[in-house]
């Protein structure tokens, strides 16, 4: 399972092609928002989805990155890889002219303990 989204602000054109090959080569994706800066995170994704729909690759659209990653750990099957890809070290999100803290490792870190608390 795939995890990701485009940046705003720069080359639209790659958002399809970034859809095309996830759709191709993840079993199932979750189109996100990254750093969506001055750009409709929504609009984003919909450029995203132009590539994905056309490999008929299973998808979902969720615009909070936050969501999009809970989606992913409460959905995946044992033995599933999750693929959180575009942050990587950034512990940010840039939303138009706000930088906001978004550290992966502590959002999967804090939903895998929600998830567990719930189970108990």
């Amino acid at each position: 399972m795939c995890v990701f989204g485009c940046g705003g602000d720069r080359d639209r054109t790659k958002r399809p092609v970034m859809g095309r090959i996830s759709g191709q080569i993840a079993d199932f994706t979750v189109i996100t928002s990254d750093n969506p800066r001055t750009e409709d995170p929504e609009a984003i994704i919909r450029d995203i989805e132009e590539g994905i729909k056309k490999t008929g690759g299973l998808y979902t659209t969720i615009t909070d990155r936050r969501e999009a990653i809970k989606y992913a750990l409460m959905n995946a099957k044992p033995k599933d890889i999750i693929l959180l890809a575009g942050k990587g070290h950034e512990t940010y999100i840039i939303l138009k002219d706000k930088t906001i803290h978004f550290d992966e490792r502590e959002v999967v870190r804090d939903i895998l303990e929600e998830l567990d608390s719930n189970n108990n």
